[in-house]
């Protein structure tokens, strides 16, 4: 077996890189310790009440509307309303010419006067005795049939003038000046716009939590503003078995007529209500698993903490336990924050002066102290270093280049 005699060299490299591969664990070890904090936004619980709240999309309708339907034939000789017309019920809308159900009429009436002028002189004869009661009884028939008869004319042309069947505004017009119309056809639709309604399907599994009386706010795709204030009327009695869901319906009261049937509409039943709640934002959420936490900052720290939730509404949540009033909740940013995770938070409203020190161009980050390298005296040693020089080079050329364009 040979022995090699090592060179003083080898053993030097080897130091070398041991110590370099000492050198470079340390400052990746420093670089974990020293990771910036995240950049969060925070906020802080508030009290207030909260409701429990179904809500859904329903159009909304008319109550009451009603086609009004020709009930003769004719010609059109005036119409007496436009779409947009405000009516009463039996308000005449159009008239037809009923010229030949005024001649039917008048016939009606000859004939009528005639034969009741005969049964008064049967009347007188059955005194005395001179008609039998078969001949009285036949003529009193006869005139029976012709007032029925004669009812029926002044009746049909009384139906040449068309009327509203319920009041309300008329919505369309079908019919123009001077059409000839036949029984059946539609010439007019009448909208009732008070109240307004809108039927909404519940699932069956709400079917305990909704009943009549309960408020309602409605808010409308097309309106702009505060919800428009409701309430649930009726409630149907039936589960529809196909779709497993019950109708509701929810009547609104809109004065200022600002609400048009037809427009889309969203719901919100009100069914319950809980007052001076604890509720954060439901952004600061973070769910997991089978599990609700939110992260609160402490000393520029992220504490993640188990909370229990309860009604949620409007972007709001209400906390049952798990976090108290007072503790500054992280409301953006949680969705990469670690337990423990040092934290900076941006436009802290809790620092009082936080407004003062921005409006002076100072940075503010929590938990780290405020230290400005512009405030430090300068250090007479450097101030004729090259650097500094340097940094000058560029305003002077760019004064000389001034000098020489203006010349």
């Amino acid at each position: 077996m040979r022995f090699h005699r090592s060179s003083p060299a080898l053993f030097a490299s080897l130091s070398l890189l041991g110590a370099c591969e000492l050198g470079g664990a340390g400052r990746e070890g420093d670089a974990e310790d020293e990771a910036p904090p995240i950049p969060v936004e925070t906020a802080l619980p508030e009290r207030g009440d909260i409701h429990a709240l179904y809500s859904g999309t329903a159009p909304i309708e008319a109550y009451a509307e009603a086609d009004v339907i020709a009930k003769v034939e004719g010609e059109i000789r005036e119409m007496l309303v436009e779409e947009g017309d405000e009516v009463d019920r039996n308000a005449v809308l159009a008239r037809l010419d009923g010229d030949r159900l005024r001649l039917e009429l008048s016939e009606s009436e000859a004939r009528l006067r005639k034969l009741q002028r005969d049964y008064q002189r049967n009347v007188d004869l059955r005194e005395q005795g001179l008609i039998s009661e078969g001949d009285f009884d036949k003529i009193k028939f006869d005139m029976e049939a012709l007032e029925a008869a004669y009812n029926l004319a002044k009746l049909e042309l009384d139906y040449t003038q068309i009327r509203a069947p319920i009041d309300g505004v008329v919505s369309e017009r079908y019919v123009k000046l001077g059409n000839t119309i036949k029984v059946g056809d539609p010439l007019f639709r009448v909208t009732s716009l008070d109240p307004l309604v809108a039927y909404l399907f519940v699932p069956e599994r709400e079917y305990r939590r909704i009943a009549p009386g309960q408020p309602v706010a409605v808010e409308i795709d097309a309106l702009a503003g505060e919800p428009i204030p409701a309430s649930v009327t009726r409630v149907s009695p039936i589960v529809d078995a196909e779709t497993g869901t019950f109708k509701i319906t929810v009547e609104i009261d809109d004065p200022e007529r600002r609400i048009k049937p037809g427009m889309f509409g969203r719901l919100s039943v009100v069914y319950d209500q809980r007052e001076n709640v604890l509720k954060i934002p439901r952004s600061a959420l973070v769910e997991e698993t089978g599990s609700t936490s939110v992260f609160v900052v402490e000393d520029g720290t992220a504490i993640s903490k188990a909370v229990e939730t309860g009604y949620s509404d409007r972007g709001m949540v209400e906390i049952v336990s798990g976090i108290v009033d007072g503790e500054r909740i992280v409301t953006v940013g949680q969705s990469g924050l670690k337990e423990q995770a040092r934290v900076t938070v941006i436009g802290d409203p809790g620092d009082p002066g936080a407004s003062e020190k921005a409006g002076s161009g100072e940075l503010v980050t929590a938990g780290e102290p405020n230290t400005d390298e512009s405030s430090e005296p300068e250090d007479p040693a450097t101030a004729g270093e090259p650097g500094a020089d340097e940094e000058d080079g560029p305003a002077d050329a760019m004064r000389v280049s001034d000098n020489a364009s203006s010349d």
